[in-house]
């Protein structure tokens, strides 16, 4: 690359990360506002705590599915079609549980949670779009700043629950429904900054830049990815590091508004509740990226482990309502998954050729997101089964992986140095 080049490259950088910035603050709106009452409008429908849980359960799998499927289309298409695709695909289904509450219909409105996964899918590859023209010294700095963007919207979302369910019963829908009509717009204003703003694309100009645009590419996404973890297996460790987190995080937070409901907890309690959960996800994300360039990718993810584990001993201990443990609990959760995601993404997309890199990255989060709509699914069934406090234990298990995996990458960095 040319001095000249690399100048250009740096400024489309900073203008791409600019843009996506702006593009997650306003679907992080869309996304979340209905994080907080999915799992109770699905309690509605269903008559059944054990069935609440398979709203956010299928939104999961959806952003597992759509990861993988949009990770393809961007391979081929770029970042700038793969992402507003999932958003205009995640507006359809926002629209779809509204529809869905509207008619009682339990049936449309996991389908409309599942097409809304589609969204989470596009958020998380943003932060991977951040990536592919960033200096290597940078590259968890500016994956966190767009992850950290989702604050804007994300803690706001869940606070707009209240205002938003008048506007639904205003429109003579039921209340519940509301927060997915704001989160349907949210989204589709966000496709449309996306298909205006992030141009030009950044992954198309960085194979152009490495000279391996149009190169051809032999074999299926999935046994791309898989030779890229045989060769090296730290890669593999960050898969498993962030699959872990995310499940974590998934399987605890789908359950916290049914625990703190049935101590009678208000709706606005609950959002602001999920509104701290969120916050410890996103809004330090910045400082958790300057570490990780700092001190390492694989120490950091380790610490994300530790902070899961912290996060649920206080959470199991919560009782049901409201309680400083549940605050507390769900603040570190999202602090942890935090750690585990902004270093276990670096980490994995610096280890992988510019060639492989959207196969790994649409691999893991499929990995990821299959993972964590186990992890929700099984949620509800423990919860109905034993209760609250037994699923952060089981929980725990999955965040001693985190742990396990950030160390071995650690000493799997430093052997093949």
């Amino acid at each position: 690359m040319t001095l000249l080049g690399a100048q250009d490259a740096a400024a489309v950088q900073r203008r791409t990360v600019r843009s996506l910035v702006l593009v997650q603050a306003v679907g992080a709106l869309g996304i979340t506002i209905g994080l907080a009452t999915a799992s109770l409008l699905a309690r509605a429908l269903s008559g059944s705590d054990s069935m609440a849980g398979l709203a956010q359960t299928t939104q999961v799998l959806g952003t597992a599915v759509g990861g993988y499927v949009l990770a393809q289309l961007m391979s081929a298409r770029g970042r700038r079609v793969g992402l507003v695709t999932g958003m205009v695909v995640a507006t359809l289904g926002a629209l779809l549980c509204v529809l869905a509450g509207a008619i009682g219909s339990m049936v449309v409105l996991l389908v409309g949670t599942t097409l809304l996964g589609a969204m989470s899918a596009a958020n998380a590859a943003a932060r991977y779009a951040a990536t592919d023209l960033s200096a290597p010294e940078h590259r968890a700095r500016d994956l966190s700043v767009v992850v950290w963007a989702g604050t804007i919207g994300a803690v706001l979302g869940p606070n707009l629950a209240g205002p938003s369910g008048a506007f639904a019963l205003a429109l003579g829908l039921p209340a519940l429904t509301g927060p997915f009509l704001v989160g349907a717009l949210g989204m589709a204003v966000a496709a449309v900054i996306a298909t205006v703003l992030l141009r030009p694309d950044p992954l198309l100009l960085a194979r152009e830049l490495d000279g391996s645009a149009g190169a051809p590419r032999r074999g299926t996404a999935w046994g791309r990815a898989v030779a890229v973890v045989r060769e090296d297996p730290v890669v593999g460790l960050a898969v498993a590091g962030v699959a872990g987190a995310h499940a974590v995080m998934i399987g605890v937070m789908v359950m916290t508004p049914l625990h703190m409901d049935h101590g009678g907890a208000h709706l606005h309690v609950i959002g602001f509740v999920i509104s701290v959960h969120v916050l410890g996800m996103f809004a330090f994300s910045p400082v958790v990226g300057w570490l990780a360039d700092t001190i390492g990718r694989a120490v950091v993810l380790g610490i994300g482990g530790v902070i899961l584990l912290v996060a649920l001993v206080l959470s199991g201990l919560s009782p049901q309502g409201s309680s400083w443990q549940i605050f507390a609990g769900l603040y570190l959760l999202g602090m942890g998954w935090s750690f585990a995601m902004v270093a276990g993404s670096t980490l994995l997309t610096e280890r992988t050729p510019l060639a492989a890199r959207t196969d790994v990255q649409g691999a893991s989060d499929l990995v990821m997101g299959l993972t964590a709509a186990a992890a929700g699914g099984l949620s509800g069934l423990v919860v109905g089964v034993g209760s609250f406090a037994w699923l952060n234990v089981l929980a725990g298990v999955l965040a001693i992986v985190v742990m396990a995996a950030g160390l071995a990458a650690h000493r799997g960095g430093r052997a093949s140095v």
